[in-house]
């Protein structure tokens, strides 16, 4: 089944990407010149580092529980909650516990 099949249907987020041990697996939903869709799943204590980029963002932890710092202020994401990575501020990702999230980037 190809993408588009299965972003056609009515699909559990969570099922779409499989944890690796060690390591963040992600997987582009969707890819367009105004922005883009991408599933991550990260490994316990696994994270992106910080840094800023030039669109908002928003990022959706699909399960697991996370620790998003923006700014220097840290704060605790779980399951079902939704943040702000607003655009041209420093943040990171880490994942306190194993992770899955949808990173929805606004390019316009």
């Amino acid at each position: 089944m190809g993408k588009s099949e299965v972003l056609s249907q009515a699909t559990t987020l969570t099922d779409l990407i499989e944890y690796q041990a060690g390591t963040v697996v992600s997987r582009t939903l969707v890819k367009k010149n105004t922005g883009t869709v991408t599933l991550f799943a990260f490994h316990e204590g696994e994270g992106l580092s910080e840094h800023t980029t030039p669109f908002d963002a928003l990022l959706l932890v699909a399960d697991g529980h996370a620790e998003i710092t923006i700014s220097g202020a840290a704060q605790d994401v779980r399951a079902g909650q939704i943040v702000l990575l607003p655009a041209d501020e420093p943040h990171a990702v880490k994942a306190v516990s194993r992770l899955k999230m949808l990173l929805v980037m606004l390019r316009s």
